[in-house]
């Protein structure tokens, strides 16, 4: 009972930080095939992972920096879709992340945000799919491979979970949250349930 009660506030509080951290900047891409940039710089919004807080919780975004950009709007696709993550309606977090993702190719939060959701809905094709979207845009940082490797964790892969979550170590040795994730992995192992 103790032990689930821990698993429960951990998972709990990781949701509510990888929400509260999530804010965009404006970063130089070149343009997909089929795409339209935001204006006529090429400049499109970006998520980026601050340097001071480069790892997350289970599920959770990148902590981001801001830049020139106003807050998106508290009732736009991805807000709501965090909202309904959060309150763990899963299956609309999913339709809202997936039309922030449709609206904002190259939002990292929104791919971030449509990737848990998938997540949680045991949509691991998918979950897939919104990860290496991710991987494209911000590349192999701990804070990605941290969430990679919870998604492994959630399956029950356990070894590739392992894997990604000794790659985000390496990355970022004092990164908390990785540290975190290892240990739930351990904890996991020894007493063979899984992650919820």
């Amino acid at each position: 009972m103790r032990v689930e009660f821990k698993r429960f506030a951990f998972v709990t509080m990781a949701g509510l930080l990888w929400l509260s951290a999530c804010e965009t900047t404006t970063v130089k891409l070149p343009d997909w095939p089929g795409s339209k940039s935001a204006d006529t710089t090429g400049s499109v919004p970006v998520a980026v992972a601050d340097p001071d807080v480069t790892g997350s919780m289970p599920g959770a975004a990148p902590k981001l920096i801001q830049d020139n950009m106003t807050p998106s709007a508290p009732n736009d696709d991805l807000s709501v879709g965090k909202e309904q993550f959060r309150q763990g309606n899963y299956g609309m977090a999913e339709k809202q992340c997936r039309k922030a993702v449709e609206a904002s190719p190259r939002s990292a939060d929104a791919w971030l945000c449509l990737a848990a959701s998938y997540d949680r809905l045991k949509r691991w094709d998918l979950a897939d799919r919104a990860y290496g979207q991710l991987v494209k845009l911000v590349g192999r940082t701990a804070a990605v491979l941290n969430n990679i490797g919870y998604s492994y964790m959630l399956r029950g892969d356990m070894r590739r979970a392992r894997t990604v979550l000794l790659e985000a170590r390496a990355l970022d040795p004092a990164n908390p949250f990785v540290q975190n994730n290892l240990a739930l992995l351990a904890e996991t192992a020894r007493s063979g349930e899984g992650v919820r």
